[in-house]
């Protein structure tokens, strides 16, 4: 071929794709145009290179827009060709691509695996300007978390980089989300500064697409100040310039963003219409499922001001079972992935142990950051859920008594919602503890006659509403009283009964204790739990007691469940030394089977009663930024005589402690200005009337009590939704040791 054509075609095809990415801010049809004709000229000519670069190109376009199967297609195709020329730069930029659909999708757990290799990558060939892009959507998805210190890191990091590439658009990417997370520190100032320079950058370059967003945060800045007709402008400005662009994403956040301007306003029909049209966009296009649930929760708000209690439940519910499906397809698969990820790493750097060092330190770098998301999305999830549910569910008790029959009825399906989500978070929490070797058996004397009444009596309503019977049959033989840890005899067995009148619909649930063998000090008990379901396929016994795992072919959406239970009894049976076993029959029903070796004992000691006055005029310091939770928690002491002063953040709490003594402190963990751990150093090391005084932490991250930098610093962790025989325990037994 004459050398001439050869450097023509792949000139043409470069300007053709360069001219389709300057294009993108402007046109993403005359993006997508370009980057077809450079590769029917790429593939016309078989050249495997352009023909990746063309492809990666047109999935980059295909991102942008929302055409997601297209963007997937494209990208995949490119890899193909990449791993046949050994570039991993271009195999890169087809999973940043690739990347970009799962977060937008609410696949985060594979967005941030996918970016984490291109950043690896990248990094390797000083690539700044794909750095600054990935560091922002890396930014993005740590902001959905709620995590905002690693997201602003990433946003700075995003900023630096795109300074070392001389590109001021992506700067000004960043200055966007940036200026969203000082405005929710209450940084107005700060937060207009940043969304101006954006504005002002993207009018300079003429990236339209990009100034949409920019013009949308200033709105979100325009919200916050009151310039209620200056935010609607901007939010309808945003909105067009999205539609007309072909922007799905940002035209799911100005629709959600207008609706709560309405809201704000008190232009609750304009709201209405707003919203559903929202939820009615991010349905048809996929888009994060974050639009939704605050779509559902705006609903509600609305219809229960206006008194219209059937709709204002619907959209509660719908909101409760969105933030549900987070924590089913989101925590679940993220935990599953880096587990994944950790053990592929591990063989990764057994097979490279002779390559270059940069290349070793890049892979333990990536296994430190993906075991740090792990642990921080733990923390974020669980505190962002179990927030609200602590308000719901402590509201939920405070009014059992003071309602009518037709509003218990609404608290009971409230209740019943409330606490499903609670048991899935619950079950996260007991099995990273249990995987982490975090748990251990706490036996003490107990009456297992009345603990397998008890359990019998909390599952009997739950058998008898779907017309099933609960037996139980206790052999004579046992003694009254074994040496035993209560909690964890209660989880083993609530899981298996639960989860035998879950799959149960017609017949019984068996519960039978027998006493096998016996010494001078030990009985060998037998427990079993048999049903009449319809039995579990043997091509699941392989992978049944496997985390996250449900039987697909007799599971459907009622059964519900985070997959988890058969996982805790098996680890929490074997912190007993001994085995779950079971049999099983298809259509006749299922029997699972544990024997443990229980030392006798006398009765327990019962704990002398307590007074109801115990706290009666104690002066509790409660740090809590969450409004509706500090109002439920002081209403919850005030029944109890304690007169409760509030602290809305970290700077707050110490400024108060300071000030004057208190009888006790109840911290928040994640508050803004300052959290709740640095809070409490700085009243423990510091001068002050409560160097001494108890601090409880009150949070509602699962991982709190990990910290060990701090966790000697409080006198104990209670866990939100509040526990309030719990709460009361903790604060009068310190109160007996210390009156």
């Amino acid at each position: 071929m004459d050398p001439t054509l050869t450097e023509d075609y792949i000139s043409q095809v470069n300007s053709l794709l360069g001219e389709a990415y300057a294009s993108r801010v402007n046109s993403l049809n005359r993006s997508i145009e370009l980057a077809n004709k450079a590769l029917a000229i790429s593939r016309q000519n078989n050249d495997k290179a352009l023909i990746g670069h063309s492809l990666n190109r047109l999935s980059l376009f295909f991102m942008i827009k929302g055409q997601y199967k297209e963007c997937i297609a494209a990208a995949e195709e490119a890899i193909t060709y990449f791993k046949e020329l050994n570039d991993d730069k271009g195999i890169a930029d087809a999973k940043y691509s690739i990347a970009g659909v799962y977060y937008k999708t609410d696949n985060y757990h594979l967005g941030l695996i996918h970016l984490i290799n291109c950043l690896a990558t990248y990094r390797k060939y000083h690539d700044y300007h794909n750095q600054s892009r990935v560091h922002k959507t890396l930014g993005t998805i740590y902001e959905y978390f709620g995590d905002q210190k690693n997201a602003i890191a990433s946003y700075e990091s995003a900023v630096e980089q795109s300074k070392k590439a001389g590109d001021i658009n992506l700067e000004s990417n960043a200055y966007n989300p940036l200026s969203g997370i000082f405005l929710k520190r209450n940084d107005i100032k700060k937060a207009y500064t940043l969304i101006e320079r954006a504005i002002a950058m993207k009018e300079s370059t003429g990236d339209i697409r990009g100034l949409a967003f920019s013009i949308y945060g200033r709105g979100k800045v325009y919200t916050k100040m009151k310039r209620f007709e200056e935010a609607e402008a901007d939010f309808k400005k945003a909105l067009d310039i999205h539609i007309e662009m072909g922007e799905h994403l940002g035209t799911g956040m100005a629709y959600q963003k207008l609706g709560a301007l309405y809201v704000q306003m008190g232009r609750n029909d304009d709201a209405k219409t707003i919203l559903n049209t929202a939820l009615e966009f991010a349905t048809e296009h996929n888009i994060i499922i974050i639009i939704k649930f605050k779509c559902s929760y705006l609903l509600y708000l609305i219809y229960k001001g206006e008194r219209d209690m059937p709709n204002a439940l619907q959209h509660l519910e719908q909101y409760l079972t969105t933030k549900e499906a987070v924590i089913n397809t989101q925590t679940l698969k993220i935990i599953e992935n880096y587990e994944m990820i950790t053990k592929m790493e591990s063989l990764e750097k057994e097979s490279m142990l002779q390559k270059e060092k940069a290349e070793i330190i890049e892979k333990k770098d990536l296994a430190e950051q993906s075991a740090k998301v792990k642990q921080d999305f733990l923390s974020t999830m669980s505190h962002e859920i179990r927030t609200p549910l602590n308000a719901v569910i402590t509201i939920i008790s405070l009014l059992k008594d003071k309602t009518d029959e037709e509003d218990q009825q609404l608290l009971n399906s409230l209740k019943f919602a409330s606490n499903n989500l609670l048991l899935i978070i619950n079950d996260i929490l007991d099995f990273n503890k249990l995987d982490t070797g975090k748990v251990i058996l706490e036996a003490r004397p107990v009456n297992l006659i009345a603990l397998l009444d008890n359990i019998h009596r909390t599952y009997d309503a739950l058998a008898r509403e779907k017309g099933l019977k609960l037996n139980l049959t206790v052999d004579k033989e046992l003694s009254e009283n074994y040496e035993l840890d209560e909690t964890k005899i209660s989880q083993i067995l609530g899981n298996l009964i639960s989860n035998a009148i879950k799959y149960t619909d017609f017949g019984k649930v068996d519960t039978t204790v027998i006493k096998t063998c016996d010494d001078d000090d030990y009985d060998c008990l037998q427990f079993k739990i048999a049903d009449t379901g319809p039995g579990i396929p043997e091509s699941y016994f392989a992978e049944m007691f496997e985390s996250f795992s449900q039987p697909k072919s007799i599971t459907t959406r009622k059964h519900g469940g985070s997959g988890l239970g058969l996982a805790i009894v098996k680890k929490l049976v074997e912190l007993y030394g001994s085995e779950i076993q079971f049999s099983s029959a298809i259509n006749k029903g299922t029997e699972f089977h544990f024997d443990l070796k229980l030392k006798r004992s006398g009765a327990p000691v019962k704990p002398p009663a307590r007074r109801s006055d115990e706290l009666k005029d104690k002066i509790i310091l409660l740090a809590e930024d969450n409004m509706i939770n500090a109002m439920v928690a002081r209403k919850l002491l005030s029944n109890w005589g304690v007169v409760t002063e509030h602290a809305k953040n970290g700077i707050e709490a110490v400024e108060k402690a300071n000030s004057k003594p208190f009888d006790f402190i109840l911290m928040d963990i994640h508050m803004p200005e300052m959290n709740g751990y640095d809070a409490t150093a700085q009243i423990r090391q510091k001068p002050n009337p409560n160097k001494q005084t108890p601090i409880f932490a009150l949070t509602a991250d699962i991982t709190a009590e990990y910290e060990k930098e701090y966790s000697t610093q409080f006198n104990g962790f209670l866990r939100k939704p509040i526990e309030i025989d719990k709460l009361y325990e903790a604060l009068t037994r310190v109160y007996e040791v210390n009156p």
